[in-house]
């Protein structure tokens, strides 16, 4: 068994599939507006796990996305080979970061905004 799909809430799927691609620079797996339809993947693994930007609408998940982001946590996490070029390219985009990069016991880290009322977080992934 593995995973194929996770979703995220997002107060507007057509905005966060523009994000999501054009700034994070995933890949669009599919993508149907009018449906409010929108589903990402990663260039580097297009047919690995795909990130679903689900409607939020003004149900439990928008309660649920409103709390997570005001306790600071992120809703995701993406890994990076080397997350101080990722954090300054994505700055040159206008992403917002929370707090400078910081190195707990698991790595280099750190938290940004995706425009679409989630905090992500970048984790370096150790390099084997």
């Amino acid at each position: 068994m593995r995973i194929a799909l996770v979703s995220i809430p997002v107060d507007d799927p057509i905005k966060a599939h523009r994000f999501y691609t054009e700034v994070f620079g995933f890949q669009s797996k599919q993508f149907v507006p009018e449906a409010q339809l929108a589903i990402v993947v990663s260039p580097e693994d297009p047919d690995g796990t795909a990130l679903l930007l689900e409607p939020r609408g003004d149900s439990f998940a928008k309660e649920f996305q409103e709390k997570v982001y005001a306790a600071g946590l992120p809703i995701i996490v993406f890994g990076v080979t080397d997350v101080k070029t990722e954090v300054a390219r994505l700055k040159d985009r206008g992403v917002r970061f929370r707090d400078d990069l910081a190195r707990p016991d698991w790595g280099l880290e750190n938290i940004c905004e995706d425009s679409c009322g989630n905090l992500v977080m970048l984790k370096e992934l150790e390099q084997t």
